[in-house]
């Protein structure tokens, strides 16, 4: 059966980590997806939990009733630069070490390389898999990656080949629906060539950049590299989610038991509550 769970991003400024499970419980959801988070493991530094933290974390988590399916940590795994992509890897060594603390056997995170110096990232990219995979294969958690805009890799099918030659089955694909277009708005062929490696979805919406002859919306100075992109409520922006869920349908994605599905609405924080209770709603739908 499907599992949904909420990433808390948009309630770190009003809770602790460890009132997490807590929300979730109170929002309808039975799972947790624990992103980047001060208390637990920030972006890009060496992760702060200890052993006492992560066995208050099950804690709050068993008494609300809630799982924890995976950990998204944010690490410079494949930096160009050598003295932050070995701290990353050093960092991500923890990050794997906490997440079988946790009993959580997926961790989902991101290339984190950059654009202009693509063929160097690639390279550092596996440099530091050589390390970290035989780590991960041996503890039996499943990595999932994602192209995220302004990476070293950001078409959907060519991340596909960088993950496919690392040649384990402990690596999948992280589907994020609100980097659709920059992934080239590929769903109904992607997803498809993914197969079984499809390992979760994040689902947000999100404009189309390519609309109107590039001026769906502007970021001056024109012709600027930014790469820009939403996390809006579904039904708010571009995606085609009739097509990405017959497609997850299709290729049996939504049969699996393993399968997650995680809302990550960032775009109305002050809205929160009602926005992930929608978000829960929409998703059952579109799952049934």
């Amino acid at each position: 059966m499907v599992r949904i769970a909420i990433d808390p991003t948009p309630f770190h400024h009003d809770y602790a980590l460890l009132d997490f499970p807590d929300v979730a419980a109170r929002l309808g959801y039975e799972y947790l997806s624990l992103t980047p988070h001060a208390d637990f493991g920030p972006f890009f530094r060496y992760p702060k939990a200890d052993d006492a933290l992560v066995a208050a974390l099950k804690k709050r988590a068993a008494d609300a009733g809630v799982t924890i399916p995976s950990l998204l940590p944010v690490q410079r795994i494949s930096w160009p630069e050598e003295q932050l992509r070995l701290a990353a890897v050093r960092n991500f060594r923890r990050i794997i070490e906490l997440a079988v603390e946790l009993g959580v056997p997926v961790i989902n995170t991101e290339f984190s390389g950059r654009p202009e110096r693509a063929e160097e990232s690639e390279d550092a990219f596996y440099r530091s898999m050589e390390e970290l995979l035989p780590i991960i294969e041996r503890e039996g958690i499943t990595l999932n990656i994602d192209p995220h805009p302004d990476d070293f890799v950001e078409d959907g099918l060519e991340a596909w080949r960088v993950l496919r030659g690392l040649n384990s089955k402990a690596v999948g694909f992280v589907y994020v629906a609100s980097h659709t277009f920059h992934m080239g708005d590929r769903a109904a062929t992607l997803l498809p060539e993914l197969g079984g490696r499809l390992g979760t979805v994040y689902t947000a919406d999100t404009f189309d950049h390519r609309r109107s002859h590039g001026l769906r919306y502007i970021s001056n100075p024109p012709g600027n590299e930014a790469r820009i992109h939403q996390h809006l409520r579904i039904g708010d922006g571009d995606v085609d989610w009739a097509e990405l869920f017959g497609t997850l349908k299709q290729i049996g994605y939504l049969d699996r038991d393993d399968a997650l599905i995680v809302s990550n609405v960032f775009a109305e924080d002050e809205a929160a509550d009602e926005v992930s209770r929608f978000q829960l709603q929409r998703l059952r739908e579109l799952i049934g």
